[in-house]
């Protein structure tokens, strides 16, 4: 009998540990909004950190997500691109405001928020290796998404500077459009907007976005305009969207959202708008994070856009009081403070208070202070560019701002 020859297989060598986190997302740890509400929860501060009301908004608003609720409608799987009453609002509102016509069917996307808005944007439309070039500073969601295509992010940073005018010095962080055509290569898609822009309060200008405008056109870019503070721009600031301006409607993804305007950020009731071929490739991906969400509120979100004028023109002015009482706060307390055009924070600059490290100041502040903020570093690449910079929120009570700003006041001013 022939002896039977061993069959094993040879050794493996043992495989390389790697760590569960996909490596794309391995530069993003816990947000900087957790980690400072925390420490406003844990230290009893005021929280002028995440940016979020603490109030609702309308209450006929509220009421009619009630409605919804007892009616039955959007307490089971809502359509997958949204409610029909919800896309109409939102074509009727683009159209009433700013002359822009949406196909409702078609051309209009409604998302669990702008964040999912964002991200399936650049999912849909990414391939790996695509640049993005985005505005720094940025919402923290930009840089994650982006990364989470595939794609390459470009930051052109917005630059802190002053104007002085009939006496008046105004402070604001500006675009630099040379440095944001340099930043276009032949591997560029798209161009990530931001207006009006957070953190730093700056709403692009007329010029600024026919520049921009031009750039897309000539270079063949898609563009996503994150326009979700359209309603909050204050003093001689307008908002136009991108969306409106030659050449731009049929390359352009335009985010809104409705918590911000309505005050009702825990809803998470969002929408895109743009052509069919660019709305279809931002579903695509949409489809398979949330497939549909919100759906009752989806029928309040319709109700609210379409409120009469007065309530967008009141909304603005409180929210403009709420920047005026804090920005005096912090003015008085020694910060440098930048005029915030648009959204609800406002930026400062600390080295007039004799510091420079925003994340050891911000990490402090509860302690020395009671009050929590944002350093604005966390939203840059080139982290020195934001070192110094400080954001707070002032989309608050007048209570608390009144106290929060007594409180700088106190541990600063001398």
């Amino acid at each position: 009998m022939t002896a039977m020859t061993s069959s094993a297989s040879p050794a493996q060598p043992p495989r390389t540990p790697r760590p569960p986190l996909n490596r794309r997302l391995a530069e993003f740890g816990t947000t900087i909004f957790a980690e400072m509400s925390a420490l406003a929860l844990k230290t009893g501060s005021i929280n002028l950190g995440q940016g979020f009301p603490d109030t609702d908004g309308p209450e006929e608003i509220r009421e009619a997500a009630v409605r919804a609720l007892r009616d039955g409608r959007g307490n089971q799987y809502p359509p997958g691109p949204g409610v029909p009453e919800l896309r109409a609002a939102i074509v009727e509102h683009q159209r009433r405001r700013y002359g822009l016509t949406f196909d409702p069917d078609t051309e209009v996307l409604v998302t669990a928020g702008a964040t999912e808005a964002i991200a399936a944007a650049l999912l849909g439309l990414l391939e790996p290796g695509d640049e993005v070039v985005a505005l720094e500073p940025y919402y923290d969601s930009y840089a994650a998404c982006i990364a989470m295509a595939g794609g390459t992010r470009v930051p052109v940073t917005l630059r802190p500077s002053e104007e002085t005018g009939e006496g008046v010095t105004d402070r604001r962080f500006r675009l630099d459009l040379d440095e944001l055509r340099d930043a276009v290569t032949d591997r560029t898609r798209l161009l990530l907007i931001n207006t009006p822009h957070n953190p730093t309060g700056t709403v692009l200008t007329r010029a600024e976005l026919t520049a921009i405008a031009e750039l897309a056109v000539e270079r063949d870019l898609l563009v996503v305009t994150d326009e979700v503070y359209e309603h909050l721009v204050f003093d001689d600031a307008e908002h136009l969207p991108l969306a409106a301006f030659p050449g731009m409607r049929e390359r352009t993804v335009t985010i809104g959202s409705a918590g911000k305007t309505f005050s009702f950020t825990g809803w998470k009731v969002g929408w895109v708008t743009g052509t069919a071929e660019l709305v279809t490739a931002v579903r695509s991906a949409k489809q398979f994070l949330t497939y549909v969400s919100s759906g009752p509120f989806q029928y309040a979100v319709a109700e609210a856009l379409a409120l009469p004028d007065t309530y967008f023109e009141e909304f603005r002015a409180g929210m403009r009081a709420k920047r005026d009482l804090l920005a005096t706060g912090l003015t008085e307390a020694g910060f440098e403070v930048f005029r915030s055009a648009g959204t609800y924070f406002i930026t400062t600059d600390i080295r007039p208070l004799g510091e420079s490290d925003g994340f050891a100041f911000c990490r402090s502040l509860p302690e020395r202070a009671g009050v929590v903020a944002i350093p604005n570093a966390v939203f840059y690449d080139h982290r020195e560019a934001g070192a110094p910079f400080v954001r707070f929120a002032f989309c608050k009570r007048t209570e608390v701002l009144t106290d929060a700003a007594e409180r700088l006041r106190k541990a600063f001013a001398h």
